[in-house]
Formats: structure tokens, C-alpha cells, sequence
């Protein structure tokens, strides 16, 4: 048996041919030589870091810490936030996926990636658009105190960077809410990062356990 040729409306294959492209270029060329890593992989995954970053096209943690397929575990969304411990019945995507990734995976290391120009920052610190104040105002909430952390003297780039740092830290803070994650903080087998990616430089800056900022040597 064959598979089926998917039947899609000229807009939709106009609009998936580069995926189609680029998927017969990972076969063509990457496959070859991931294919027993990949296979390796297929019974189960064992990841040693949780990567917390941006929904950003431009900031792909993967490609940006060159790791290969399952090194880490990566849990993206607007500006890489996770609200702070609150086991209700509500909806928790980045909570559900913190939890996986310490409690079930165990991993050792959690990385809290921020980048340069993130809109979701902007929005914080100067007001979402009106196309996005449905879900991403609320959502931005969660880093309302990092307003307060930004120097009001600051302008341009050099508070949208503040304000990056800022909800970094705030992330970071909220982590250490979870019970079970601070618990294994606290016995040392699992460490918290913050880092920070220069989209237009291509340079990575991290935040030690005092909050000081100092860029990884390249």
C-alpha cells in the first residue's frame, strides 16, 4: 500500500510547498546521517534540559544552542513565560509542560531563553496592539512586575533589553514556586539559567545565580 497524495486548494499549496521543499531537503540531506540518532530515539526520549523560550520564528533554541533531535526538551510560547504554581482546574500549557519535563523526564537543567526585540516584552512595556488583546494582555500579566524592575531612565533598545531581562527573571522566580521542582533546586540535582539572545548579533549572554549578565565566550 501507498500512501495518499493529499488533495489541498491551490492557496493551501501554494502556501505548503515550502514546507514540502524543505521536508525533501531533510530527507535528502539531513536524514541520511540523523537517521540512527532518530532511531535511536523512537522508543522513548531522555533529555537532560528543558529550554523555556519565545514562540519568536527568529529564535530557534535548537539551532541557536546546537543541540541535535533530543537533547532538550523545549517549551516555547509569547516571551517564555510560566506563570506561578497553581494546580487548579484551568488550563496550564507551560505548567503542564514544566512538570513533564522535571517530574517525569527529570531533567537536570532548565534554561529560560530571551532574545532581543521580543514583542511580547513590547507589549508588556508599551502596550499590545488592539489585534492581539484577546489572549496575549492577559497573558503578559503574568510578567507585570518586570515593569517595575526596568529603570525608567532607560529608552529604545536599551529598556526593551531591561524589560527581556527583566521577565527572564520573573520566570525564573516562578519556577522556584513549584514545590517538586524547588525541591530538587534545593538538593541539587536540577539548576535554573537564564540566557539571552542577540537576534541581530548572534550573541548569548547568561545570568548567573545572582543575577548578573556577562556573554558566553563565542
Amino acid at each position: 500500500m501507498t500512501d495518499a497524495q493529499p488533495a489541498f486548494t491551490k492557496e493551501a499549496s501554494t502556501s505548503l510547498d515550502a514546507l514540502f521543499d524543505g521536508y525533501r531537503r531533510f530527507r535528502a540531506e539531513a536524514w541520511p546521517e540523523l537517521r540512527k540518532r532518530y532511531e535511536s530515539l523512537a522508543d522513548g526520549q531522555a533529555p537532560k534540559i528543558l529550554v523555556i523560550g519565545c514562540s519568536d520564528s527568529r529564535v530557534d533554541p535548537q539551532q541557536i544552542l546546537g543541540a541535535a533531535p533530543g537533547e532538550l526538551f523545549v517549551l516555547r510560547n509569547v516571551a517564555g513565560l510560566v506563570p506561578p504554581y497553581a494546580p487548579d482546574q484551568a488550563h496550564h500549557g507551560a505548567s503542564a509542560a514544566v512538570e513533564y519535563a522535571v517530574r517525569v523526564l527529570k531533567v537536570e537543567r532548565i534554561v529560560v531563553l530571551a532574545h532581543a526585540g521580543c514583542g511580547g516584552v513590547n507589549a508588556l512595556l508599551n502596550g499590545a496592539p488592539p489585534e492581539a488583546s484577546d489572549f496575549v494582555v492577559s497573558w503578559m500579566g503574568i510578567a507585570a512586575r518586570a515593569r517595575g524592575a526596568v529603570d525608567p531612565a532607560l529608552e529604545g533598545d536599551a529598556r526593551q533589553q531591561a524589560g527581556e531581562e527583566a521577565c527572564v527573571a520573573v520566570t525564573l522566580s516562578n519556577l522556584m514556586t513549584f514545590p517538586w521542582l524547588r525541591e530538587r533546586v534545593e538538593a541539587g540535582d536540577l539548576a535554573l539559567t537564564g540566557m539571552h539572545f542577540g537576534v541581530a548579533t548572534g550573541r548569548l549572554r547568561c545570568c548567573d545565580g545572582s543575577g548578573v549578565w556577562a556573554a558566553v565566550p563565542a
